[in-house]
């Protein structure tokens, strides 16, 4: 006699018994996922859309197909100089800023309560004041009352102040060290919180398994124990450095010169609020989407396969 297999429930069957089951946790979500639709989702498809028409703020949109993003790839050299020096600036910043605020979590971590919070505070804080702009700039001062042309000036490295912020050979190598500078954010915060949540048991179990320094602690213990930390400070990281552009407008004004610092972002904001071209702003920051997405998707595959 044949025994009746259970078959299961149907797909759409089961989320909604799911969803019944768990209706109270569905509730307590709703909040962010109405807010994630409203200020993420709608905006992106708006985007998406409005990147096909041509529309200036005052008249209708008008349908243009993808003229906008021919224009944007064929004809707008600025843009592919700000494509080229977004893509360089992350390759730089992106993972020099991961692995430093990794490296400082780690520092840290061992110290006692109370300093373990000082530092933690003064890591972070960089990410929270805009104040650091103006700070920034004091340093950086293309006059002889500019802290770091006094300082040279006063040990003979240079004989006239430099432009640091005008000068072609130095702006982007300024901003790269500014934003690294304030990148200790989110990822550095979840990294310092991924370092407590290690279960202590493990380095006990290592050291009879013949760990004997903290360099093999950190690879073969800390690092396998940080997987959800270690993905969400790699996201966190890479979207903050292809996302610069207030730091570039902050520091080296936009248009900078030559266009040495101009980013995606900095060439979205003069199409989006200075000339008032939404239609060409939106192409760009659809491109500029796309490639967030496609980079996160990358890193987050290395990483799952890796951790």
């Amino acid at each position: 006699m044949q025994t009746a297999v259970k078959r299961p429930y149907p797909r759409r069957g089961y989320n909604i018994r799911l969803i019944r089951k768990n209706w109270d946790l569905y509730m307590m979500i709703l909040p962010f996922l109405l807010a994630f639709c409203a200020f993420t989702v709608v905006p992106v498809m708006s985007s998406v859309v409005l990147s096909l028409t041509d529309f200036n703020l005052i008249q209708a949109p008008g349908f243009v197909g993808f003229n906008n993003y021919i224009r944007l790839f064929l004809e707008d050299s600025v843009f592919i100089k700000s494509l080229t020096n977004t893509f360089v600036f992350a390759l730089a910043t992106g993972p020099l800023s991961y692995f430093l605020s990794l490296f400082l979590a780690w520092f840290i971590n061992d110290m006692g309560k109370r300093a373990r919070m000082t530092f933690t505070f003064l890591f972070y804080l960089p990410s929270l004041s805009a104040a650091m702009f103006s700070i920034w700039g004091l340093l950086f001062s293309g006059d002889i009352y500019g802290w770091v042309n006094g300082v040279l000036i006063n040990m003979g490295a240079i004989h006239e102040p430099i432009a640091w912020l005008k000068d072609p050979r130095y702006i982007m190598g300024v901003v790269m060290l500014v934003q690294v500078w304030m990148s200790m954010g989110a990822g550095f915060l979840a990294f310092v919180a991924g370092l407590q949540s290690i279960d202590r048991t493990l380095y006990e179990c290592g050291a009879i398994d013949g760990i004997r320094n903290r360099w093999q602690e950190f690879y073969h213990i800390t690092l396998p124990s940080m997987g959800p930390q270690l993905l969400f400070g790699a996201v966190m990281q890479i979207s903050a450095s292809f996302a610069a552009g207030y730091i570039c407008i902050a520091l080296a004004g936009n248009p900078s010169t030559d266009y040495v610092a101009n980013t995606i972002v900095t060439h979205l904001i003069d199409y989006g609020t200075v000339r008032y071209e939404m239609g060409y702003a939106s192409a760009i920051a659809t491109v500029l989407f796309v490639i967030m997405v496609f980079i996160n998707t990358v890193i987050r595959r290395i990483l799952r396969n890796s951790i």
